[in-house]
């Protein structure tokens, strides 16, 4: 492999991370797994956070690779993806905002044993899906698949398609292990305060992406 070929790669998979790290989010999605995931120890945290990441990875992998092909096959375009997939982000978003922090102290206090089972049924849906990998990063991987530099050599998109959700993942999961600690560093009301403005945050995303799938649709039909 030549200089000039290492170079292109390197640089290939830099515009994946630098395209889906801001919005995957992962720093800022930690309050709301803490706050979608009451009663659960530490241990289970830590396996809940390695599959999380690890289906956010074959997610944004699966998107970039095989994404448009999937979309297609099905006779769905992206706009309508944005518009489903944005109506789900607003219900989570909603869904935190109403939940209230008397329920949440009691959720928190309680010891409930957390199976496998628990975790295997929680860690795709919602906290993979719509939480960390939502619409918008499905969007921005497809997007990315899609994209004329990555086209030009298999090689180079296979690989940018590989480390660059890698490098996301291993941020997702290092974000979500370690968020019980960063909770205790900032303290309950702090935390309190940070869940509710993010949930209200995630709403207006949901909004946002939602209209974005609306406008796109409208502008086909013109």
């Amino acid at each position: 492999m030549t200089l000039a070929a290492a170079i292109h790669i390197l640089k290939s998979c830099l515009v994946v991370l630098t395209a889906l790290f801001p919005i995957v989010n992962p720093l800022g999605n930690t309050p709301i797994f803490l706050s979608l995931t009451p009663g659960y120890s530490s241990d289970a945290r830590t396996v809940l956070s390695r599959k999380i990441a690890l289906n956010s990875f074959w997610l944004l992998t699966g998107s970039m690779l095989i994404g448009s092909h999937i979309l297609t096959f099905f006779g769905i375009s992206i706009p309508v993806v944005q518009v489903g997939g944005g109506l789900v982000v607003m219900f989570t978003g909603w869904t935190l905002l109403q939940q209230r922090e008397a329920e949440q102290s009691r959720t928190h206090e309680a010891k409930k044993k957390i199976t496998k089972e628990d975790i295997a049924n929680r860690a795709f849906y919602p906290l993979t899906l719509p939480l960390t990998v939502g619409p918008g990063s499905i969007s921005v991987a497809l997007t990315l698949g899609v994209n004329e530099a990555l086209q030009r050599s298999n090689l180079v998109r296979l690989i940018a398609a590989i480390v660059g959700p890698a490098l996301v993942a291993i941020t997702i999961y290092l974000s979500y292990r370690f968020a019980e600690r960063l909770a205790r560093v900032l303290g309950e009301t702090a935390m309190n305060v940070i869940v509710r403005l993010t949930s209200f945050i995630l709403l207006c995303i949901g909004v946002q992406i939602v209209w974005g799938g609306i406008r796109a649709l409208i502008n086909s039909v013109h």
